[in-house]
């Protein structure tokens, strides 16, 4: 019988004083794709949608889960979860590796992050 091993969903707040970052939607996929290569995580699936004031939603499905962000950049704001179960391997130091990283893409100067173990 398997023993399941809980994997880790850090759930993010945060303020940058580059706007245009928070507009930059192909930026922001390009930097997803390269964390998922970097990791050597699975995309099975993913949207990304851009609204008219700039700001942009995206959702990425992973064989290991899940990464999303949502941007408002007439705030200078943004949310970000990204959920990495660990079916296959521990996947707590990648989860905290792309949240790092995804704080210093953004210049990000202020944050309010949660993780959960599920």
């Amino acid at each position: 019988m398997l023993s399941y091993s809980c994997g880790l969903h850090i759930l993010s707040e945060f303020k940058t004083a580059n706007e245009a970052s928070l507009k930059n939607i192909e930026e922001c996929k390009l930097f997803f794709d390269s964390q998922i290569s970097i990791h050597n995580l699975c995309n099975v699936g993913e949207v990304y949608h851009q609204f008219e004031n700039g700001g942009f939603t995206a959702s990425i499905c992973l064989t290991e889960s899940h990464i999303s962000i949502h941007t408002w950049p007439e705030f200078c704001f943004a949310t970000f979860d990204i959920y990495l179960s660990n079916y296959q391997k521990d996947n707590h130091e990648t989860t905290r590796a792309i949240h790092k990283e995804l704080l210093k893409f953004f210049q990000v100067i202020s944050h309010d992050s949660k993780e959960i173990l599920r």
